[in-house]
């Protein structure tokens, strides 16, 4: 009975952060086929993915996969790095042990190798069908602007990228659009880096590439209506007859743009440009945690010169957990986890998802572990998405490259769009509240 409680918490929570985006935001008079089309699409995909037994079996055969494809990135990071690209508890051929879990060695150079495979992929133009597909469902559900509907697919599986695909409709694009757009993005994570979080997560999450998966399709509703409530559509989008085809349709990947660089002549060649994406996605993932880390621990050092508070100095991480701690408690996490949840939801503004994912596996691997699997499985699903300052900057530059006369336009929604991406998440999270096996 006690578990049913923090289940209505969660639910109550979906509602609560619903209103406090529109209390945010414009306040105009939303367009209530959009909001309900997008609450309906968010539970009914939240059901069928933890209730319906087909789905279990569908997230239970994409984990294998994705983890199949993991290992199989392993091969050549072994063959470069040697024991530095082994595991936790892995060995060479030769008895030769692993020396432990290395980021840098074992989980950017997935990333390389998932940008290469998509790439490939969508030169076959098996992604393209796929995309297109969930652009459809969006469209004729929530009432969106085909331009919308296509990003917001798209966002399913790629980042920045999914910018090309509509770049012809960006510049005529209403205010209301370009905050979906950028909260679409913000609020999942892309295909491309989900081996780092599988990297971290799997000992400890069952299923969690089924699971990060549904989380970036749940997001998509969830981030529409998050989007909508804060800025209501109040002109007349250019594209609302109709779902778009994707202007790097045909063999080419989004990550192609057809002014500095040709679609790829044959799958070798789109593999080569994959795999260039995927070091350019790797490097700068790294060099974000060298910067964002040791510009938190320089302000934190600051603050640390203040008077301590409970006996403990201050610390940024510190604030955002304070901020942050009525969303963990609106997630339904027990009361001995809200500490937790609010730590790692506040961490992620500076830190990044990468690192709240492998605090979060670190915590896990506890004897007892401190979160419930139903608790667990919230906090994977309110963590996924790239709401954090770094990923501002990235996608509001990179979109603002794409349209240079709407960069102020741009710009202006950048903190916006962080704040409705954090709430799209935390509504994913309650859905996983409400709805995960305990």
């Amino acid at each position: 009975m006690e578990e049913w409680r923090y289940r209505l918490i969660a639910g109550i929570g979906f509602v609560t952060i619903a209103w406090l985006a529109w209390v945010t935001g414009k306040r105009n008079r939303p367009n209530w086929r959009t909001i309900g089309g997008s609450v309906a699409l968010a539970w009914g995909l939240g059901i069928v993915s933890f209730w319906f037994p087909g789905s279990r079996w569908l997230w239970s055969m994409i984990n294998d996969l994705v983890v199949a494809v993991l290992t199989a990135s392993q091969k050549g990071t072994v063959f470069l790095l040697g024991p530095l690209a082994l595991g936790p508890s892995q060995t060479l051929p030769d008895g030769t042990v692993s020396i432990g879990f290395i980021l840098a060695a074992q989980a950017l150079p997935a990333v390389v190798f998932f940008a290469a495979l998509m790439a490939g992929l969508y030169y076959m133009g098996a992604m393209q069908a796929i995309v297109g597909l969930f652009a459809r469902l969006f469209y004729r559900t929530m009432g969106l602007s085909g331009a919308e509907s296509l990003s917001g697919a798209a966002n399913i599986f790629v980042g920045i990228e999914a910018g090309l695909i509509i770049r012809p409709y960006l510049a005529a694009m209403t205010q209301s659009e370009l905050l979906l757009v950028l909260t679409c993005m913000m609020a999942t994570v892309a295909s491309t880096v989900m081996g780092i979080y599988v990297s971290a997560l799997q000992q400890t999450v069952p299923q969690i590439a089924g699971h990060l998966i549904s989380a970036s399709i749940i997001s998509i509703p969830c981030a529409v209506l998050i989007s909508k409530l804060a800025c209501p559509e109040d002109g007349q989008p250019v594209t609302l007859g109709g779902v778009p085809s994707e202007p790097t349709g045909g063999n080419s990947s989004p990550a192609s743009d057809s002014d500095a660089n040709p679609p790829p002549s044959n799958l070798i060649v789109a593999l080569i440009d994959g795999a260039g994406q995927g070091m350019k996605m790797a490097v700068g993932i790294a060099a974000l945690l060298i910067v964002f880390l040791g510009l938190e621990a320089l302000v934190d050092l600051a603050l640390a010169q203040l008077p301590t508070i409970g006996g403990t100095p201050l610390s940024i991480t510190r604030i955002l957990a304070w901020l942050t701690w009525p969303f963990a408690v609106l997630l339904g996490l027990r009361p001995e986890e809200w500490q937790i949840g609010a730590d790692l939801l506040g961490s992620r503004f500076i830190e990044t998802e990468v690192t709240a994912y492998f605090k979060l596996a670190a915590l896990q691997s506890a004897s007892p572990p401190p979160l419930s699997p139903r608790s667990l499985t919230a906090m994977t699903y309110a963590l996924c998405g790239f709401v954090h300052v770094a990923s501002m900057g990235i996608f509001v530059g990179g979109i603002s490259a794409l349209v240079p006369h709407r960069a102020k336009d741009i710009s202006l929604l950048g903190l916006r769009a962080l704040w409705t991406a954090f709430l799209a998440t935390l509504l994913t999270g309650c859905i996983a509240g409400v709805l995960a096996a305990s």
